[in-house]
């Protein structure tokens, strides 16, 4: 990323580093909890069931504190621009419904929250016309159910679309 550019930042390497490495060790004491929880020593038998995954979260907190503690010190390095306003809204723009998809799955069902995912990305982001869109979004969802449901004989997440339909 240049600075030449002369967007605004929106997090710099440090932010971004500091934000990571505390992320991880956060994970990293998740793990090592529930080690201990679960036995993290070495018994008569052998290793209890979080030996080796103590070891494992102890080694990633070791990791993110050392990451934490080089960003912490990275001078000049640490004040470049990671990702700057208009990048940002653009990943943005494709994580938000990606998350949004993935929260209404277990309410809407697969088949119409990917028809829905689809047809927002076609419209919003790719201005198609209407009939290309449903077009599209309808195919995609009919394809997926006569892949998985039909084909394969792997049942996904249905909501009440595919109940009143008799699809469930």
């Amino acid at each position: 990323m240049s600075e030449s550019s002369g967007e605004r930042p929106a997090l710099r390497y440090r932010a971004a580093e500091l934000g990571v490495a505390a992320g991880f060790f956060a994970l990293g004491a998740v793990v090592i909890f529930d080690s201990v929880r679960l036995g993290a020593r070495w018994a008569e038998d052998g290793p209890q069931p979080g030996y080796f995954p103590f070891y494992l979260g102890a080694i990633i907190c070791a990791a993110s504190a050392i990451t934490f503690v080089l960003a912490l010190i990275s001078g000049e390095a640490g004040r470049r621009t990671f990702v700057e306003v208009g990048q940002l809204k653009l990943v943005l723009s494709v994580l938000v419904p990606s998350v949004v998809f993935v929260a209404v799955v277990g309410w809407l069902g697969i088949y119409l929250a990917g028809f829905l995912f689809v047809a927002f990305f076609m419209r919003w982001l790719g201005k198609y016309a209407w009939w290309k869109v449903v077009a599209v979004a309808l195919g995609n969802s009919v394809a997926f159910y006569l892949v998985f449901e039909v084909w394969f004989l792997v049942p996904l997440p249905k909501g009440f679309l595919e109940r009143l339909l008799g699809l469930d």
